[in-house]
């Protein structure tokens, strides 16, 4: 499991924070066992979905593994996302699988 604090509080912060995110997954995708899962999520509103996705990507392609999207995650219920109010869409994650 991968769950930070917001490492993005700012937009002046996304460059660091991308880094930061890139690297703790790509250190979890390294140690993971092969079979196993990785549940990583991110709480920065300033890392929008896309860029959360284009990150897991690349510590993927940096692990040199191969990792198997099993669900995207986002938030219940009880934090509703309003469409017209992007800042309520922060929660983002998703479930890998380790291959062999």
């Amino acid at each position: 499991m991968v769950d930070p604090p917001a490492f993005a509080k700012s937009k002046s912060a996304l460059p660091q924070a991308l880094r930061g995110y890139h690297e703790i997954n790509l250190r979890a995708m390294k140690l993971l066992a092969p079979g196993g899962v990785l549940v990583t999520a991110s709480c920065s509103f300033h890392l929008r979905r896309p860029q959360f996705l284009e990150m897991i990507v690349a510590a993927a392609r940096d692990s040199g593994r191969v990792f198997t999207l099993v669900e995207h995650l986002g938030q219940g219920v009880d934090h509703p996302e309003i469409v017209t109010i992007p800042e309520t869409g922060y929660l983002k994650g998703v479930i890998l699988r380790a291959g062999s």
